[in-house]
């Protein structure tokens, strides 16, 4: 158990969509979703579906996290621009000055999960393995339904011929879509300066996270300065990805975005996390 979220760090608040009410149509809860989208591009997602799903890909993330280094950069996700694999804390820098990012995690492409025991992209771990079938192709099937849903939701409210984006985003097509877990070391391992993962926005359409401990920050539209999201338990953080962004003309927003400490006494537990990224298919034109 941790710590709660302090009450006392600025946060920024974000709009809670019931993933119930979007799949039966409801269009309150489809023009709150919209409205999230464009004006940040960020939402809390509840009733998802996912949760027992989410516990077991955070128990393969530990499982595989406390492998030898050695046998983990076997599986070291290379400079080839694919990112598929394992990625060791330092790996990559996060800001100007070139200070190294403290992060440490395993990315699983969906095109390998639902294919196992096919490899299409690459191998992975034994830990991975022994759970691709019980655990990972579970919580991408779980994940894609969920994002391929409201990506139906932005086409209809984009006025776009039906099937315009899921066509961009189909399970057949070869993509970058994956699952990743991610260890976030104790706060007293690494100096308060530095950021776990810098600011950016995701390259993808739409990023499914999920997220115990604080540590996410929003640089809000016309705000003066990087706010923390506060993690809700059950309630998932749904972001729209630069992909999106340009496929709907900017009216969807890819927002900036940060991982740092957690606030306050939440700083001292390792910070693990669990995105599923849904990106369009390798051969669609951005």
């Amino acid at each position: 158990d941790y710590p709660p979220f302090p009450s006392d760090v600025p946060t920024h608040p974000l709009l809670v969509v019931d993933y119930e009410l979007i799949k039966r149509g409801d269009e309150a809860e489809k023009a709150r979703l919209w409205e999230a989208a464009t004006k940040l591009g960020f939402w809390y997602l509840k009733n998802h579906g996912a949760d027992e799903e989410v516990e077991q890909m955070f128990q393969m993330g530990a499982e595989t996290m406390a492998l030898p280094l050695e046998e983990k950069m076997k599986y070291e996700q290379g400079d080839d621009g694919v990112s598929f694999g394992y990625k060791a804390a330092g790996a990559n820098a996060v800001d100007e000055s070139g200070l190294k990012d403290t992060v440490e995690f395993i990315n699983v492409s969906k095109d390998d999960a639902l294919a196992y025991p096919t490899a299409v992209h690459r191998t992975y771990p034994s830990t991975v393995n022994a759970r691709m079938a019980g655990t990972i192709e579970p919580f991408v099937s779980k994940s894609l339904a969920v994002n391929n849903t409201i990506l139906e939701v932005f086409n209809e409210k984009l006025g776009l011929p039906a099937g315009e984006l899921s066509r961009r985003h189909t399970l057949e097509d070869a993509s970058c879509s994956e699952a990743r877990c991610i260890k976030n070391p104790p706060a007293q391992e690494m100096s308060p300066e530095r950021a776990a993962l810098g600011a950016h926005t995701d390259f993808g359409s739409l990023s499914f996270l999920h997220n115990k401990l604080g540590g996410l920050q929003v640089y809000p539209p016309g705000a003066d300065g990087w706010y923390y999201i506060r993690p809700i338990p059950g309630h998932a953080i749904c972001n729209v990805g630069d992909a999106l962004a340009l496929f709907s003309g900017g009216i969807l927003r890819s927002n900036l975005h940060r991982v740092v400490t957690p606030p306050k006494a939440q700083a001292a537990y390792t910070r693990w996390s669990l995105v599923f990224f849904t990106r369009p298919g390798n051969d669609v034109p951005l």
